[in-house]
């Protein structure tokens, strides 16, 4: 009963489809080619970046490293290139605490391989299959009759 509250709680009222699974492996890739998503959208303006940085240390730890169609693409000061490990693990910011998020995925984003974190569906396929099947099955049985 307490699995069924919990996924009614992430899915209904957090709007959440994922729960984060595995731990971190220290792989570093989270720190590389990143895109920074503002309020409704990804920053596509260096303006509007050096705006922010004044907003939020966060930004500050960035450095652009290219942009694409989607926006420009950062990479973290903290990270150190020949470790690939953090180099303010202890103090990093909540954003990086709470890797990975849903959002990623909802900007098209992806694990690497190496990430020992994995996203697994709150709801799985099978659930929600049946589900539908059984909505199908009440609309059929509805035309007969």
């Amino acid at each position: 009963m307490w699995e069924k509250f919990r996924k009614f709680i992430l899915t209904k009222i957090f709007k959440k489809h994922y729960y984060r699974t595995g731990k971190c492996k220290g792989c570093g890739q989270c720190c590389t080619h990143i895109y920074v998503k503002h309020f409704k959208h990804v920053l596509k303006d260096e303006k509007e970046f050096d705006k922010l940085q004044y907003l939020h240390k966060f930004y500050a730890d960035l450095k652009i490293i290219g942009k694409d169609e989607l926006g420009l693409i950062f990479e973290c000061k903290n990270l150190d290139p020949e470790t690939k490990k953090c180099k303010i693990h202890f103090w990093r910011p909540g954003i990086c605490r709470r890797y990975p998020q849903e959002e990623l995925f909802s900007m098209g984003g992806t694990l690497s391989d190496e990430c020992g974190y994995k996203m697994e569906p709150i709801i799985p396929f099978k659930e929600v299959l049946k589900s539908v099947e059984k909505k199908e099955n009440k609309k059929i049985i509805r035309k007969w009759f």
